[in-house]
């Protein structure tokens, strides 16, 4: 991201925590990449603001200016979830993620109105923001060649939520560039490069320090790779390395 626009994105997202304080309201944002969404944690307190994006494990988030016990009540996010499924799901063509954000957007819609899209057997399971949701069921009715129909739902079929499986790693120090580089098969420089450009999150802060330790239980997310949980060390091995345990979404 270049610096004018990291430099106006803090200064939005400063203006919507101002506007929440000074009128005892909740302001929002439309949906955020994750790099973007960290930026507010550089111009407003934690307590300010929520970060959601439909669903555990959500990459594309809204921000939600505002504190429920200060105000003293609470206003939902603004999300949909949309189910979009084949008419005829044996003929079906298998969909993937390009297609489903292709089809939607083909049909005027702005980026930053659509959050995740988990597809699964042939389905799209799409957050987006509510008041574009009607739209979208009305007037999405293929995708490539094959003929859909959408649904709200309430909440997320327990089976498509990301799951997640447990991985040891050896490696040879408890440092984030370290872990990284073992998890995803990357050489010790391409894993610094994605430090330096501002690719990697730990629970949702941007982390350039590559040589920083996690906790257990923190959540790093590798922009264009995956996401994790890093649990605990195992072992040390007789090698003079470590055994790690994490938790990688799948």
């Amino acid at each position: 991201m270049a610096e004018i626009e990291e430099q106006q994105l803090r200064k939005r997202f400063a203006e919507l925590a101002e506007q929440s304080y000074q009128n005892s309201a909740y302001y929002f944002t439309d949906f955020l990449s994750a790099t973007d969404a960290a930026l507010v944690y550089s111009v407003a307190e934690e307590s300010e603001f929520t970060l959601w994006g439909g669903a555990d494990g959500c990459e594309r988030q809204m921000i939600r200016f505002g504190n429920p016990e200060d105000f003293g009540y609470e206003v939902a996010f603004p999300i949909q979830i949309l189910k979009v499924e084949p008419l005829l799901r044996k003929f079906a063509e298998e969909l993937t993620h390009r297609d489903f954000l292709g089809a939607i957007m083909n049909l005027g819609i702005e980026r930053d109105t659509i959050g995740d899209i988990v597809v699964k057997d042939k389905v799209g399971y799409v957050f987006v923001v509510e008041r574009i949701g009607d739209y979208i069921r009305e007037n999405l009715s293929q995708i490539r060649h094959t003929h859909v129909k959408c649904q709200v739902l309430d909440t997320m079929p327990e089976d498509v939520n990301p799951q997640l499986k447990p991985v040891e790693l050896i490696v040879s120090s408890i440092r984030l560039d370290s872990i990284v580089a073992k998890l995803y098969h990357l050489s010790r420089n391409q894993s610094l490069d994605l430090f330096r450009k501002k690719l990697i999150l730990v629970n949702g802060r941007i982390m350039e320090n590559n040589s920083g330790s996690p906790k257990d239980g923190d959540v790093i997310a590798v922009r264009g790779y995956g996401k994790f949980i890093f649990r605990n060390i195992q072992y040390d091995t007789r090698k003079g390395k470590q055994a790690i345990l994490v938790d990688q979404y799948v």
